[in-house]
């Protein structure tokens, strides 16, 4: 992949909110991630709001549940345009198999399927408190990301840090994408594994989601064609 793609996340409430930041933003910013919060309140209408700008989408509800639904649920999205979509490494290697089976159907304009392995907000700790005692979060990632991948999923949703080591182990073109990314000197807030867009970028990271260093910024449209312009600068 020549160029890397710089996601911004509509954490908002509101279709209306939503459009307005699109709006603003403009040419800045040409993807867009659509999330469970915004998604939960606006439904599919919000996707096809933000389709009619003529900016691809990210729909990052994590499908977690039998093949058949989950399948279903691809293909809601493939009709609504989407071009990423996430799902749960965990669910199995039926749901994902079924999951890109699914996409298939749309040939060309097939959205590109992304495995969830660890949330970014789940440090040692937190593994150790759901049974996952034996890995440290860099090796739960590996491992179910080369099972995510071995069924079909092209890409992961997964930390900066962990995608250097990650990236030798898979086939080229695999998807790399990367959320809790902040600019040096940024709130963490609620991520416990974050990196600056320079670090994600030379761990070989495909695609950098960033929600409150843009959307927060005094100039959302500044802080976006700068977080820009250092990843196309490495």
């Amino acid at each position: 992949m020549d160029k890397r793609e710089l996601i911004v996340a509509l954490d908002v409430q509101t279709r209306a909110e939503a459009e307005a930041r699109v709006k603003l933003l403009g040419d800045a910013v040409d993807f867009y991630k659509i999330g469970l919060e915004l998604y939960t309140a606006e439904g599919p209408d919000v996707v096809k709001a933000v389709k009619a700008f003529g900016k691809k989408v990210f729909l990052d509800l994590k499908f977690h549940d039998i093949p058949n639904t989950v399948a279903k649920a691809v293909k809601s999205g493939g009709k609504l345009g989407v071009d990423l979509m996430t799902i749960h490494a965990v669910g199995g290697k039926a749901m994902i198999q079924a999951a890109h089976a699914a996409a298939a159907e749309y040939g060309a304009a097939a959205p590109k399927i992304l495995a969830v392995t660890v949330l970014t907000s789940l440090d040692q700790s937190d593994l150790a408190d759901i049974g996952v005692k034996d890995r440290t979060p860099a090796g739960q990632v590996e491992a179910m990301a080369k099972f995510a991948v071995a069924n079909g999923a092209n890409g992961l949703v997964c930390s900066a840090f962990d995608v250097g080591g990650l990236s030798p182990l898979l086939p080229a073109g695999t998807l790399f994408v990367t959320p809790g990314v902040r600019p040096a000197g940024a709130a963490v807030g609620d991520q416990k594994r974050v990196a600056t867009p320079a670090v994600a970028v030379k761990g070989g990271a495909t695609h950098l989601v960033v929600g409150r260093p843009i959307l927060a910024a005094a100039d959302p449209v500044a802080a976006a064609r700068a977080i820009r312009a250092e990843m196309d600068s490495l």
